[in-house]
């Protein structure tokens, strides 16, 4: 059975059409209590600092507590904190109401199960074969009960401040930390405030409309002039709901996820702890890459997603993972990704080496991407069209050993995606830009 409303994360799109309406809000908690928690049981529901989240709170709230579990209502907080706190306080399953780095007009439903982790496709499909049966409304005796635990959130603070190595706290720096708006805004400051660090926020004033407007991993550029512009040591960005990370080094240069990659994998091997490859995405920078096997660390490739990043850790048995986009797994810490705890660990390394970020990725040179999207009337793979492959075959030997091309289409938009890295910026611009037009003569 294919889903038809579950992507790669949840359940996402344009508040006001389906499916995130408040029916199918209500809908969608009916039958994921009856998939996950069918003899009732307890639920934490989070969100982030949208608008729409009160409503689609409010609905979810409604179509669990009819089912028969307990709704446990936190507030805005990170997406790896509902799956810390799912643990931590015992539930069946988290819900998460967030578009993640999306605007505020988008909203999204994603959920944990017990350990902390997504669903399985299996859980998802039968969650949706559900979806066909009207809400449940059980009998008043059997009904669940909703309670707020907003002051709770305390105990993720202390769980992210946690996994810094003992003895290692933050005094000494000082770090603009910018939130998006989002649903860190409270917590992120906190936590490294907490930890000894002079904090300049920004980001952290949400309105319900604000939310990654300017701001945040998406839109770094206020950070990269206040981290000069205050002298701080360095920039913390996250997203909407706190599970990317980018930062910005004391120049106001971006660092994205597969520098912090790059620096966290060589202090975990300096320190004996690294187990098992990396694991990035065909869309990691070929820098990355040749920095890993300079070091003597095992890098392999998944597809983009981090669930297919989480999935290929799993097979190998590795512990650190994660997209240019800043989402990052560290196993040895926490489930899924989490901008806060990165970002923890990133400045640990910082204060243990007495070495500023700029010089802790320096090593890893990052190589010329170019990214083109060709937009199609009707998606395909391209790997299939001859003429496609054949200039695909052309350029990878023009590029040599030192660049890499990658085509692939979209799973939400009638678009092929192409990529090309090379050495040399201007001789990869002109391959993608040949590329690009060979994929749409082969597109007409």
């Amino acid at each position: 059975m294919s889903r038809r409303y579950f992507g790669t994360d949840g359940v996402r799109g344009r508040v006001g059409e389906h499916p995130m309406t408040v029916d199918f809000a209500l809908k969608l908690a009916s039958a994921a209590a009856r998939v996950l928690a069918p003899q009732g049981g307890t639920v934490l529901i989070g969100k982030d600092t949208r608008l729409s989240g009160y409503m689609f709170e409010s609905a979810m709230e409604a179509g669990f507590v009819a089912a028969g579990v307990d709704a446990m209502l936190i507030g805005p907080l990170p997406t790896p904190g509902i799956a810390y706190m799912t643990r931590r306080f015992n539930c069946d399953f988290g819900v998460v109401i967030s578009a993640s780095h999306n605007l505020y007009d988008d909203n999204g439903i994603k959920f944990f199960d017990a350990s902390g982790g997504k669903l399985s496709d299996a859980l998802e499909e039968r969650i949706e074969a559900e979806l066909e049966q009207p809400p449940l409304t059980r009998a008043s005796r059997n009904l669940g009960r909703a309670t707020r635990v907003d002051r709770s959130r305390t105990l993720y603070q202390e769980f992210c401040a946690s996994t810094l190595p003992p003895g290692v706290d933050l005094s000494g720096l000082k770090v603009v930390i910018d939130c998006a708006n989002g649903a860190a805004y409270k917590v992120g400051p906190r936590i490294l405030a907490d930890l000894g660090a002079e904090i300049v926020p920004i980001g952290c004033s949400p309105n319900g409309r604000n939310i990654n407007d300017g701001c945040g991993s998406t839109a770094p550029d206020l950070l990269q002039l206040t981290v000069p512009g205050v002298r701080a040591n360095l920039g913390v960005a996250l997203d909407g709901d706190g599970d990317r990370l980018v930062m910005v080094d004391h120049l106001g240069r971006i660092v994205d996820g597969d520098q912090l990659l790059y620096v966290m994998a060589r202090a975990l091997q300096r320190a004996g702890m690294l187990r098992g490859p990396v694991v990035g995405t065909v869309m990691s920078n070929l820098g990355l890459e040749i920095a890993l096997r300079s070091a003597g660390i095992d890098f392999r490739r998944a597809p983009v997603g981090d669930r297919y990043v989480l999935s290929m850790l799993r097979e190998t048995d590795g512990i650190l993972g994660g997209e240019t986009s800043g989402h990052i797994l560290c196993l040895d810490k926490t489930t899924t990704g989490d901008g806060l705890v990165v970002a923890l660990q990133v400045l640990a390394v910082i204060k243990q080496t007495g070495c500023a970020l700029a010089e802790l990725s320096s090593a890893m040179r990052k190589l010329p991407q170019i990214l083109l999207n060709v937009r199609v009337a009707n998606r395909f793979d391209p790997g299939e069209v001859p003429l496609i492959q054949q200039a695909v075959a052309r350029i990878e030997q023009q590029l040599g050993t030192e660049g890499r091309v990658v085509l692939r289409a979209s799973g939400t938009e009638h678009v092929i995606r192409v990529m090309v890295e090379g050495r040399e910026e201007a001789e990869t611009r002109a391959a993608a830009t040949e590329l690009a037009e060979i994929v749409k003569r082969a597109a007409a």
